[in-house]
């Protein structure tokens, strides 16, 4: 492959990865949090980029909340412990309250809806709902990757002495151990951002602690939604 074919299938992918609004909105969130921790809460260029931010990424989410709706409603894996199943359908129906109580937040940000007291309040419960969703994301994650550690050592007992490195199934359970972690830190410090923008510890969790989390907690979304691989090299 020459060195103007691998730029042309880099690219191919950069546009495959710009072309998804949920990356979008991700990238725009990473700016946003960033900003937040820059100004520290303090009047000036990077609180009015952390503002203006703000409100042009719930323009990307109008009508996502129909996505955890979806997910609400949708049948679980089989085998799946009730509690697991609880805290899921917990999780899809507080995160599609918060999206859907973001629209009318944005509406009164925009200007559209008039009553600012009923939209700070809205705010607020929308912001709970976000936490409740993320304190449950936390929850399942903790949940699954004890299960799927469980699953591993079971493996392990029925695999040969070295046989683990070479067998797909191991992989693939590792793989999927891996994205878990990831996926339980992102919602344990989201938590930490709930806190800090609903301000509940104002001292601990300040504007910086609030942007700084919320930053690296956008990073990780942003490298969750790359293009796998092996799905590019097949399409």
């Amino acid at each position: 492959m020459s060195t103007l074919d691998a730029t042309r299938a880099e690219l191919a992918l950069v546009v495959l990865y710009l072309n998804k609004a949920e990356a979008r909105d991700k990238i725009c969130r990473a700016i946003q949090y960033g900003s937040k921790f820059l100004s520290d809460g303090q009047a000036g260029t990077a609180q009015n980029v952390d503002k203006s931010t703000s409100l042009a990424r719930k323009v990307f989410r109008l009508f996502k909340f129909v996505n955890d709706l979806h997910g609400l409603i949708s049948p679980v894996p089989q085998g799946t412990p009730l509690p697991l199943v609880l805290l899921g359908k917990s999780k899809n129906a507080l995160l599609s309250t918060f999206l859907f109580l973001d629209q009318i937040v944005w509406l009164g940000r925009s200007g559209i809806y008039k009553n600012k007291e009923r939209v700070e309040l809205i705010g607020r419960i929308s912001l709970f709902c976000w936490m409740g969703s993320s304190i449950c994301t936390t929850l399942v994650e903790v949940g699954e990757l004890g299960r799927l550690s469980a699953s591993m050592k079971k493996l392990e007992k029925e695999l040969k002495e070295g046989e683990k490195h070479h067998n797909e199934q191991y992989h693939a359970k590792l793989k999927k151990s891996n994205e878990r972690s990831l996926a339980l830190v992102k919602s344990a410090m989201d938590i930490v951002v709930a806190v800090g923008l609903l301000q509940l510890a104002p001292k601990k969790v300040t504007p910086r602690v609030t942007g700084g989390f919320g930053f690296v907690s956008s990073l990780i979304s942003c490298y969750q939604l790359l293009p796998s691989p092996q799905k590019s090299k097949t399409t």
